[in-house]
């Protein structure tokens, strides 16, 4: 059963999409993080225009997000203080990314600027992890605890920076400068990959900031699904490079999938997790990386370019 997609302009299998749809909603609901890194990729390796797979992925990662949301606030897993700095940075972060995002389109190299981003972006986010599990892993296997780099209490020197602010449902009080860059970095990097950055911010809520794992779900899928909405909107305003029955039918697919997902996620032990989530993302980091040495099918094409009279 195909479906044309309007603003992508070409035809696709709705099975297809709601397979997709359901089998990141499924690694999502795994991991506990948004499926924009996994699904904007597949989409794109799918044939669908770059432009469209990024724009169009922020409506999934909002809807998916929304629902953790709002299972943190039941249970008072948020840091409202928190994540509300997390958003004013994630905000400014995603008006520079979807600026960023027309300017290149302009300039006719979106579509090299996402791989490079991806290639780099997953590859040194994939290392780290993989080096983090494998030696949490090595530790256990001896049968000592797991040594960590700092004792606790202690901090790094950024973290005393001016401008300190005390979370107390984090049990925080630290500068609230790398606290935005932080916020900037996710918020930009969302807006121009089509990810809601959640592999990045919770990694860093939990081991630079010490945030406690009782928050930093809620506090990040907060700060997630305010961004990326803006994110969306902008897009949608900007750029016109939203299809919303592309959008509908991930949305659906991802549902059902996450609901399976999470049940099985909470077998997981944290040392696996971690190994098969940085497995996952140098897989995506390689496959990118080979767009940029593989010959495309068509090395040349023909666009047509606008005079203004």
């Amino acid at each position: 059963m195909q479906i044309y997609l309007p603003i992508a302009e070409m035809p696709v299998s709705v099975l297809l999409i709601l397979g997709m749809g359901a089998a990141v909603g499924f690694i999502s609901g795994i991991f506990g993080i948004g499926g924009g890194f996994l699904m904007t990729p597949l989409l794109i390796f799918l044939g669908i225009p770059p432009a469209v797979a990024v724009a169009t992925q922020s409506a999934q990662i909002v809807a998916s997000s929304t629902t953790s949301v709002l299972g943190a606030i039941r249970r008072n897993a948020l840091d409202r203080k928190l994540g509300a700095i997390l958003v004013a940075g994630g905000f400014v972060g995603s008006a520079l990314g979807v600026w960023f995002f027309a300017a290149a389109r302009r300039a006719g190299q979106l579509d090299l600027v996402i791989v490079i981003s991806y290639v780099t972006l997953f590859t040194v986010v994939g290392s780290l992890m993989l080096k983090e599990s494998i030696r949490e892993f090595w530790h256990r296997r001896k049968g000592g605890a797991v040594r960590l780099r700092r004792k606790a209490g202690e901090h790094a020197p950024y973290l005393g920076w001016p401008l300190r602010m005390r979370f107390y449902r984090s049990k925080l009080y630290v500068s609230v400068i790398p606290i935005v860059g932080l916020s900037l970095f996710i918020g930009f990097a969302g807006a121009l990959l089509g990810i809601g950055g959640g592999f990045i911010v919770v990694p860093a809520l939990l081991y630079v900031f010490r945030v406690p794992t009782t928050v930093v779900v809620g506090t990040s899928q907060f700060q997630i699904v305010c961004t990326t909405l803006v994110a969306l909107i902008l897009h949608a305003v900007m750029n016109q490079a939203v299809d919303f029955v592309l959008a509908i039918l991930l949305i659906i697919g991802g549902v059902f999938g996450a609901q399976f997902g999470a049940r099985m996620g909470r077998h997981l032990r944290a040392e696996l997790f971690r190994f098969l989530l940085a497995i996952l993302l140098l897989a995506v980091g390689l496959r990118f990386g080979l767009e940029l040495i593989m010959q495309p099918d068509e090395p040349f094409s023909i666009t047509v370019q606008e005079t203004r009279t």
